[in-house]
């Protein structure tokens, strides 16, 4: 049931700190076409390497191990370096969608989620991104 995708264009960092489950979204990036340019499994760590590898998008687990969650992370890197974010969690209740919203995420999806959600998503985030980009250009 292999279909047929166009070459696509992307770096994602992915950021989860259960290495299973990391392990298998780096599998599905990978196969939708994208490079994976890293996978953290802190928010210390997921700015670390969005500083270090140049990701078009990262995928932010908001519960990560440590003392930074990937809201506040997500906030950072979104701030230092204009990198759209896109979170992916167990977690959808309003406390965390309401602190999500404000670091601007370029997409939410609530796990489990599957390969279709996973690229329409990361699509949407690069087109919106390049949009953004082009009219401060």
């Amino acid at each position: 049931m292999a279909e047929e995708r166009k070459k696509v264009e992307g770096r994602i960092l992915v950021v989860e700190d259960e290495h299973i489950v990391a392990m298998g979204i780096k599998k599905m990036v990978k196969s939708l076409g994208y490079t994976v340019t890293g996978v953290a499994s802190s928010g210390k760590d997921a700015i670390s390497k969005a500083e270090s590898t140049f990701p078009d998008v990262v995928l932010m687990d908001i519960m990560l191990k440590g003392d930074m969650d990937g809201v506040e992370a997500a906030g950072e890197i979104r701030e230092r370096f204009d990198v759209p974010v896109v979170y992916l969690t167990a977690y959808s209740d309003n406390k965390i969608l309401e602190r999500a919203k404000k670091t601007e995420p370029f997409g939410y999806i609530v796990k489990p989620f599957d390969e279709n959600d996973l690229h329409s998503s990361i699509e949407i985030a690069l087109h919106r991104h390049r949009k953004e980009k082009e009219k401060t250009e």
